[in-house]
């Protein structure tokens, strides 16, 4: 019988203090970076990101080990994603700094950015991660979060006209068309749709691999998305919106299926099925009628998901609303509530805890660009 170890572990700079230290240690820089524009807030994201998509610890790594020869450092394993934090967020961070550069090619942050990414997106970085993508025992690896928002990445710089951004482009097609393959052989096997607040749920992953395929132009794996998400939520019928978020939620079920039906279902369609969905929706334009969630610890990881909650409601809150007919009455309420769970996730949105600079910015970026709706 086979017996594999796993290692979902925090890895910190202070562990190695028993025993010899290794032959090469990693040289930790704090990147030089311009200051943030006072009038831009994409600027305060920019900063974050390139803050941390090189900084290698703290680390969360969950990883599968076959032998004692898996047993490496971040950078060893993930050449071109270890930083910040954890895989999916180092990949949700580059996205960030390519978006911004796509959105604002003038930026003062241009030459860090190019710096960043360069740093990332070699061949050799790129073939290692193949390599461990496709390693043994990690079918699952990093699936669909993760791998959703590497999809995104690529998606930003499919369409971006800078050579450079569309050489990178290229750089990531090895491992692009790896996650594409993996994931289309995946989802026949789906048989239920996974509903969670986190990681794993699968509306979220699927409205982010059904743009990057429209992007792309990838018309059977776009087929295939939208064949699953109306077998999974075609039939759904009141939500309990009244019952989240739950208290380490960063996405809404029930709001993330919404904004994925209205990528599938033209506008009237999706008006009629939104009312069977999400009944309690109100008619007077009132923003009251959704709550913002409360963090009171924002050092720990867990809890500080709820920030995160109030920016990704706030961005399928507009999606909703720009996927239903420009007369329908529910679309003030929609934007209402948005503007508030937008006020109160920004705010949150700072340096002050890794626990959540080290992701936010992807979030606020997604919601102050309006990607996925513009």
């Amino acid at each position: 019988m086979k017996i594999l170890n796993v290692l979902p572990l925090v890895l910190l700079l202070g562990l190695a203090a028993c025993g010899d230290a290794p032959e090469e240690a990693a040289v930790v820089t704090e990147p030089t970076l311009p200051e943030a524009r006072p009038d831009v807030i994409e600027d305060r994201f920019a900063r974050l990101a390139l803050s941390c998509v090189h900084k290698e610890y703290p680390n969360k790594i969950s990883h599968v080990m076959t032998s004692d020869a898996d047993a490496r450092m971040p950078r060893e394993l993930t050449p071109a994603f270890y930083g910040c934090f954890d895989w999916h967020s180092s990949v949700h961070g580059h996205w960030l700094l390519a978006r911004l550069l796509r959105m604002d090619p003038d930026t003062p942050f241009r030459d860090s950015i190019v710096d960043a990414l360069a740093q990332s997106f070699t061949e050799e970085n790129i073939a290692a991660e193949v390599a461990y993508y496709l390693g043994p025992d990690r079918k699952s690896f990093e699936r669909p979060y993760g791998i959703a928002w590497f999809l995104q990445l690529v998606a930003e710089l499919h369409e971006s006209d800078d050579e450079i951004l569309q050489g990178w482009r290229e750089t990531l097609r090895p491992l692009e068309t790896e996650i594409v393959a993996r994931t289309r052989a995946w989802l026949p096997n789906l048989v239920y749709p996974i509903r969670l607040g986190t990681h794993n749920q699968s509306a979220f992953a699927f409205g982010l691999m059904l743009d990057y395929a429209r992007i792309v132009g990838d018309a059977e794996f776009e087929a295939a998305l939208v064949e699953k998400t109306l077998a999974f939520h075609r039939g759904d019928t009141n939500c309990p919106l009244a019952y989240e978020p739950s208290g380490e939620d960063f996405l809404s079920p029930c709001l993330m299926e919404a904004d994925l039906m209205r990528r599938v279902l033209p506008d009237d369609e999706f008006a009629v099925w939104l009312a069977l969905f999400m009944p309690t929706i109100p008619l007077d334009g009132s923003g009251d009628w959704l709550a913002p969630g409360v963090v009171k610890d924002a050092e720990d990881g867990k809890l500080v998901h709820l920030d995160g909650v109030n920016l990704s409601r706030a961005w399928a809150l507009q999606g909703i609303a720009a996927g239903l007919p420009e007369n329908d009455s529910r679309r003030a309420a929609l934007a209402a509530a948005a503007a508030v769970h937008q006020e109160t996730g920004i705010a949150a949105v700072s340096d002050d805890h890794y626990s959540g600079s080290h992701w936010l910015g992807s979030f606020a970026t997604y919601l102050v660009t309006r990607r996925g709706i513009d």
